[in-house]
């Protein structure tokens, strides 16, 4: 049995506990408010999930999901982490984050940040460029005809690995971008943002992206 933990509670972090709990893993999620503003979502997810904090989900998790706001990794558990998979579903909202120069002038992507962050941990990105709300809603059996696809990228085979299952379980394909520093083609603004894509148009789409405005 494998445990997802998860950091962040809000929509992604929600709907990819909703996902695991329905094929079969157990859930350890944690919001910046504390394990006791989870109760509704708990009660709701049932006895596979429990809330807790960031610490301690990212030691329970086999392999953790990180869906916190870009301005908010440097509040990370760097120790919890180290060593596991880590799936990174941000996207740079400069309205949010603040500008940060070195995504702006396109010299790294958030993933990349992230590993800076976690430097032992084998990070995935996962779950970016879909609307919350699609990711228990859109998901369809292997071999359905337009099968919608979701990307990744990484530099961790493992962790490719474990995004490619996951999709699956969930319901979708996988077109996988290449190592993170590539990333940037899925995020915020590019032609596969939340678009709605079978593999291969998610792959054309990908081709064509241009890594500046």
């Amino acid at each position: 049995m494998t445990t997802l933990g998860i950091i962040g509670a809000g929509h992604i972090g929600s709907q990819v506990a909703r996902v695991a709990v329905a094929n079969g893993y157990d859930v350890v999620i944690a919001n910046s408010r504390g394990p006791e503003t989870l109760a509704d979502l708990i009660s709701e997810l049932g006895p596979r999930a429990k809330a807790a904090t960031a610490a301690d989900a990212a030691t329970a998790g086999d392999a953790v999901v990180v869906t916190v706001p870009l301005r908010a990794i440097d509040q990370l558990p760097v120790d919890e982490l180290a060593g596991k998979i880590v799936l990174d579903t941000n996207n740079y909202y400069f309205e949010r984050d603040g500008h940060i120069d070195a995504l702006d002038k396109g010299e790294t992507t958030t993933s990349e940040l992230l590993q800076r962050r976690l430097p032992t941990s084998k990070i995935a990105k996962a779950f970016n460029h879909i609307y919350a709300s699609e990711i228990t809603t859109d998901g369809k059996p292997a071999g359905t005809a337009n099968r919608r696809a979701l990307a990744t990228a990484g530099d961790d085979a493992e962790a490719i690995e474990f995004v490619t299952r996951l999709y699956d379980e969930a319901g979708f394909d996988t077109v996988n971008v290449g190592p993170l520093s590539e990333s940037w083609r899925v995020e915020r603004d590019r032609p596969a943002y939340v678009a709605r894509q079978n593999a291969e148009e998610l792959t054309a789409n990908l081709a064509i992206a241009n890594r500046l405005p």
